[in-house]
C-alpha cells in the first residue's frame, strides 16, 4: 500500500467503515474485552477505553485511517502518535497530489509526519512519483507507456516536480539522520524522470539545483544515516537522482555492515556503487542487487568466500544502452560462477536485459548461473530462437519466470519452423516453470494451447497480448465457430482455470525498470 498522507479541512474527519468493523470485530471476538464492549454500548463511550487498547485497536487500520482517525479528537490523536503504530513508513514524493505522491502544499505535512515519527521508524519506503501527465498509453497498449516530451507546459511541470522532490526528499533523509533504530531503507526513483539524457539533461537539472547543492546535501545526509544506524538489514537505493555515490557505502557504521542482510545498489548511468573492498565488510549479506557489469570475476570470487554467509538471492539487470560505457569483459567467468554456485548451493538469480543484443545476452548467460526469473524487455533490438533455445536448455531445471517483451513496430515470429516454437520447447523443458509473459512477439494460437497443456496448472500466469496472438489459416478450416473463443475455451481447459487473451498491468508495469525493483524486492523477501 502507498501511504499518502490525507487529512480533510473540516475540523471532525469522519472514518471509513473499517474503523467501525475492527473495533467491534477486536471487541466482541474477545471474551476478555466484553466489559470493554459495554462500556462502548452501555453510554460511557470510548473515552473509557484504556490507551493500550486503543492504540491495539488502532494497529489494525491502514495508515491513511490513522492519520484520518488523529483528527477525531484529542485523546485519538495521543493514541494515534503512539511510536508502536510508526514502526514502518510508506511515501511517494514529488509528482504533485495528482501523481500520487506529496505535492508541494504537502510538504509542511509531510515535515509534521517526519518529525513526528522519524527518529524511531523502523522501516522506511521513499519511492519517486512520476511527474502527472509525463506519460501516455502507448498505442493503445495497455499497460505500456510513451514519455510526451513535446508537451510544451512539460518542462515546467517537470522542474516544479524536481524542486518539490528535492526539498522533500531533504525533509525525510534529514529527519531520519540521527535514528539509530533504523532497520530497513528502500530508496526508488523513476528512470523515466531521473534519467540524465534527453530533456533531464544537466542544463535542466541547474536550473533547479545551481551547483548540485541541494543534492550534495542529500548525499551528505544519507552519509550520516548510515553512519549513524547501528541495526541496518536491508539497504536499497535504485535510480535516484545522484543520492547515492560510489563513496556511500563506506559510510555504512560497523555494526551494520555486520547486520546487513540485504544490499540493493543500482544505477546504470554511475560507476559502480558497490565495490568488492566494501561488501568484504558485509558477511552476513544473503541478497544482493546490482548492475549486471558491476558483478565482477573479483567481486564473484569474494562472495564465495569460506567466511561468510552464503548468498541465497542475486538480481541482476543488464542495460544495453550502458554496455559501451560498461564493457562486459570484466564480469564474472563460468569458472567463477561454479565457484560461487558451489559455496552457495541455493543460490538463486534474477535478470532483467533491457535492450540487449542476442549476441551480448549469449556472452551474459553462462551455463552455471542458477537462474530463475529472466525479463526480457527491448525497443529496438530482437530475441532470437537461439537465445530461447538456449535459455531452455541451460535453466530447464532452475527456470520458473520468463517475461518477454518487446516495444517496437511489427510482432516478429520467433520460431522458425512453426512445428517447433521455441515457447512451446520452453515450457516442455523447463519444468518448474509457474510464470510466462509475452508482448510483442508472435504467438500462434496453436502453440498457446500447447503450452498451457504442457504445464497446466502449474502455470499459475499465463499473460499474453491479444496483439501478439496469431491464427494459423490453415487450421482454421477444420475448426467450427469462432477462432478466439475456441482458443479460449482450450487453454481454459488445459490450465485448469479460466483465461483470457489480456496483460495484467500490476504483473508487468510501465516502466521495466520499476518491474524490475519491484520484483527484486519481492524476489529478495523471499530468501
Amino acid at each position: 500500500m502507498l501511504f499518502v498522507f490525507h487529512t480533510e479541512s473540516s475540523g471532525t474527519v469522519p472514518l471509513s467503515h473499517n474503523l467501525t468493523t475492527v473495533i467491534f470485530t477486536l471487541l466482541f471476538a474477545n471474551n476478555s474485552l466484553v466489559a470493554c464492549a459495554m462500556a462502548l454500548c452501555g453510554g460511557v463511550g470510548a473515552m473509557a477505553l484504556p490507551s493500550e487498547l486503543i492504540v491495539h485497536i488502532f494497529s489494525f487500520l491502514s495508515d491513511r485511517d490513522k492519520l484520518r482517525a488523529s483528527s477525531v479528537c484529542s485523546r485519538w490523536r495521543e493514541c494515534l502518535f503512539y511510536p508502536s503504530l510508526w514502526m514502518e513508513l510508506k511515501l511517494r514524493v514529488g509528482g504533485g497530489s495528482n501523481g500520487g505522491g506529496y505535492g508541494s502544499e504537502q510538504t509542511p505535512r509531510l515535515d509534521f509526519l517526519m518529525r513526528k515519527f522519524g527518529s524511531f521508524v523502523r522501516e522506511l519506503q521513499l519511492e519517486f512519483a512520476p511527474v502527472e501527465g509525463y506519460l501516455r498509453p502507448l498505442n493503445g497498449v495497455e499497460g505500456r507507456m510513451e514519455s510526451v516530451e513535446s508537451d510544451p507546459q512539460f518542462p515546467g511541470r517537470w522542474k516544479e516536480a524536481i524542486i518539490t522532490y528535492l526539498d522533500q526528499v531533504l525533509c525525510v533523509l534529514g529527519c531520519i539522520r540521527n535514528n539509530r533504530n533504523l532497520q530497513k531503507l528502500s530508496l526508488y526513483g523513476d528512470t523515466c524522470i531521473l534519467q540524465d539524457e534527453g530533456i533531464l539533461d544537466s542544463a535542466y537539472l541547474n536550473q533547479v539545483d545551481q551547483g548540485g547543492v541541494k543534492i550534495k546535501e542529500i548525499q551528505q545526509l544519507l552519509v550520516e544515516v548510515l553512519s549513524n544506524s547501528r541495526q541496518m538489514k536491508w539497504l536499497s537505493s535504485a535510480f535516484m537522482l545522484g543520492v547515492v555515490t560510489p563513496f556511500s557505502l563506506a559510510s555504512l557504521s560497523n555494526p551494520s555492515a555486520a547486520s546487513l542482510e540485504h544490499l540493493s545498489l543500482l544505477d546504470n548511468q554511475l560507476p559502480c556503487l558497490s565495490s568488492p573492498v566494501e561488501l568484504e565488510r558485509l558477511v552476513h549479506l544473503r541478497s544482493l542487487a546490482l548492475d549486471f557489469c558491476d558483478f565482477t570475476s573479483e567481486m564473484c570470487r569474494l562472495l564465495a568466500g569460506g567466511h561468510r554467509a552464503p548468498l541465497h538471492r542475486l538480481s541482476l539487470m543488464v542495460n544495453g544502452a550502458a554496455l559501451e560505457a560498461k564493457p562486459l569483459d570484466c564480469t564474472a567467468s563460468e569458472d567463477d560462477w561454479k565457484a560461487l554456485v558451489r559455496r552457495c548451493a541455493n543460490l538463486r538469480v534474477y535478470m532483467m536485459a533491457l535492450d540487449v543484443s542476442s549476441q551480448d545476452l549469449l556472452r551474459v548467460l553462462k551455463p552455471s548461473l542458477p537462474l530463475e526469473r529472466i525479463h526480457l524487455d527491448s525497443y529496438s533490438t530482437l530475441v532470437t530462437d537461439g537465445t530461447l533455445e538456449l535459455i531452455s536448455q541451460q535453466y530447464n531445471k532452475t527456470l520458473s519466470h520468463f517475461v518477454l517483451m518487446r516495444d517496437d513496430t511489427g510482432f516478429p515470429d520467433l520460431s522458425v519452423n512453426r512445428n517447433e516454437d521455441p515457447l512451446v520447447l520452453l515450457a516442455w523443458r523447463c519444468v518448474h516453470l509457474s510464470v510466462l509473459v509475452i508482448h510483442g512477439y508472435t504467438v500462434w494460437s496453436h502453440n498457446l494451447v500447447a503450452i498451457s497443456r504442457l504445464r497446466g496448472s502449474s502455470l499459475k500466469v499465463l499473460a499474453v497480448s491479444e496483439e501478439s496472438i496469431d491464427f494459423d489459416p490453415d487450421q482454421g478450416v477444420f475448426m467450427e465457430g469462432d477462432p478466439v473463443h475456441n482458443l479460449v475455451k482450450e487453454v481454459s481447459q488445459g490450465l485448469g482455470r479460466i483465461w483470457h487473451p489480456s496483460m495484467d498491468s500490476n504483473l508487468v508495469l510501465s516502466e521495466p525498470t520499476q518491474h524490475f525493483h519491484r520484483e527484486m524486492q519481492s524476489f529478495s523477501l523471499g530468501m
